[in-house]
């Protein structure tokens, strides 16, 4: 379950976020005695490090397990039971990956594998 860190007295306050969702932002407690920047029982809890959730699989599309592949060796560790979602990457090693997976025989979600190889490298021009 993924806890909902809330800023301090948003159930008080309207502009803090009282029955209104936009507005509830975390802000990190400041203050000599504040009872959650103390990290007292039965205050709620602050952000810190040991939350975040593990990217690597980040749920299931399809009825199947989500494997994010990040690079080449993610692409062939993942298998062909899982779906494939291509992370965040630059156009050189998407080419490397589309690349990869056409061979393989596999197919990614968000990826054209066609066009991305057919995409070229342009070198950048050099100023004189």
């Amino acid at each position: 379950m993924r806890i909902k860190f809330l800023r301090r007295n948003t159930k008080d306050y309207s502009k803090l976020g009282k029955k209104r969702k936009k507005l509830q932002k975390w802000r990190s407690p400041k203050g000599r005695d504040n009872k959650m920047r103390l990290r007292e029982k039965g205050y709620p809890r602050t952000v810190e490090v040991g939350y975040k959730k593990d990217k690597t699989l980040s749920g299931k599309i399809d009825g199947k397990e989500v494997a994010v592949i990040k690079n080449l060796t993610d692409l062939e560790l993942a298998g062909k039971n899982k779906t494939l979602m291509l992370a965040k990457i630059g156009k050189k090693k998407k080419i490397e990956i589309a690349k990869k997976a056409k061979e393989l025989g596999l197919k990614i979600k968000n990826l054209d594998i066609e066009k991305a190889i057919n995409e070229e490298i342009k070198p950048k021009a050099v100023k004189k």
